[in-house]
């Protein structure tokens, strides 16, 4: 099965979810999240940086757990953060 290349947008949300996971964990150490959420710290370090930008539901619903993080939020921060990039591609096609 070949999957499908993925567009600019699903790797922005990639790159926002894993900046807003970081900032939730704060201080905390990313192995001591990984291993309360039971998943690698080499998942961990790729969602953070953006190299996995569509981690499986229950890996997010994982981390969402350990860091008391609303899934609702995420879902809302994230598509917040699309509709900003979309605006500003819009803005960017109109200038150029």
């Amino acid at each position: 099965m070949v999957r499908n290349p993925l567009t600019d947008d699903e790797r922005h949300r990639g790159l926002v979810l894993g900046r807003l996971l970081q900032e939730a964990r704060g201080p905390r150490s990313a192995a001591a999240v990984a291993l309360e959420a039971g998943i690698s710290l080499d998942t961990l370090r790729k969602i953070e940086r953006g190299a996995i930008v569509t981690p499986a539901f229950f890996t997010v619903a994982a981390l969402a757990r350990v860091l008391d993080l609303d899934l609702s939020r995420l879902a809302e921060a994230t598509a917040e953060n699309r509709a900003e990039s979309a605006g500003r591609k819009q803005t960017a096609s109109r200038v150029a």
